[in-house]
């Protein structure tokens, strides 16, 4: 069967530990209750979240041949995604973080970019970007392969194909990021930075001027994620500010690209913006209630009763 949402970008695996009183001094030990191993990055993320949705989803990006990269594949094939779009590229790791967890604080990352660092326009499925309802590309600015005239007119060739072009991005020490990323805005339909990389790239702090900037470049709705404080969005004649659902919060990790998914199923869905950002909403609230990315990620049963059960607050602005 067709693929619905095409996710191509990067993938990591993750080493995270349960929240740790506090870190250790130099040459100290701190015990964690609990150290797993779970699948990390913003295309692997996305596509287990959608196909955990029900949705036929396929993954395309690049992992070494070692180790970590034969647990990314196999973890994404045991969760229903289509990863023939996956390269192995030798003579370089697979990108693995390590994730900190601190009681009280926010997250922490040491991370290597590994292979995702080979990924380019040639890897991903012409077939995939034909059929797809929807082109999802997350990681961008670690992926310097994307950076490129090709990533622009393919974003293009799927919005001609009927496809909905979707964006998120990772800051990854990028000079003239707004510079880089500009001739691709042009060409996305739905934009989804968190409010920090949005300052960084914009310059600017408020989030409803750095989503009015993004949408001078050409996008047609921009979304700004806020953590604890909720989502902007800003689109033709529409201005929201949407807050959080109550949720058991664990660890951060993975929920950026949670809203990702549920924004994305929204609009499969055939949603309204509103309706998006209740999905996004839903769906990274799932997240945090586990250390990993996608543990905690809601079914669609589970998504559809949680938002029946919850409003979410909303406002014009």
């Amino acid at each position: 069967m067709a693929i619905e949402c095409l996710s191509a970008g990067i993938l990591f695996a993750d080493v995270a530990c349960a929240p740790v009183d506090r870190l250790p001094e130099e040459g100290h030990l701190v015990p964690a209750e609990h150290i797993q191993l779970g699948l990390g990055g913003c295309a692997s993320n996305t596509a287990l979240a959608l196909s955990r949705l029900g949705i036929r989803v396929g993954v395309s990006g690049c992992v070494g041949e070692d180790t970590f990269g034969h647990f990314i594949v196999r973890a994404l094939g045991e969760g229903g995604v289509d990863t023939s779009g996956i390269h192995r590229v030798s003579g370089i790791g697979s990108a693995c973080t390590m994730i900190i967890n601190v009681k009280g604080q926010d997250r922490r990352f040491i991370s290597t970019a590994g292979a995702n660092m080979r990924f380019t326009v040639s890897h991903i499925p012409p077939g995939w970007v034909r059929e797809a309802r929807v082109f999802y590309v997350g990681g961008y600015f670690m992926m310097p392969g994307l950076e490129t005239a090709e990533m622009v007119d393919l974003f293009r060739t799927a919005r001609q194909a009927g496809a909905i072009t979707v964006l998120d991005v990772v800051l990854y020490g990028r000079p003239e990021s707004m510079k880089i990323l500009e001739p691709l805005l042009a060409e996305t339909d739905v934009f989804l930075p968190n409010d920090h990389e949005a300052e960084v790239i914009t310059g600017l702090k408020d989030p409803v001027e750095q989503a009015e900037r993004f949408r001078a470049a050409g996008v047609k709705t921009v979304v700004i994620t806020c953590g604890e404080r909720g989502s902007v969005l800003v689109s033709d004649g529409l201005r929201l500010r949407a807050g959080v659902y109550p949720t058991e919060f664990v660890g951060g990790a993975g929920s950026g690209d949670a809203f990702d998914a549920g924004y994305i199923a929204g609009l499969l869905a055939g949603e309204d913006p509103v309706g998006c950002l209740r999905w996004g909403s839903a769906l990274g609230a799932s997240c945090v209630r586990a250390i990993g990315t996608t543990e905690s990620i809601f079914t669609r049963p589970e998504a559809e009763a949680f938002l029946r059960e919850h409003e979410l607050e909303m406002e014009r602005i």
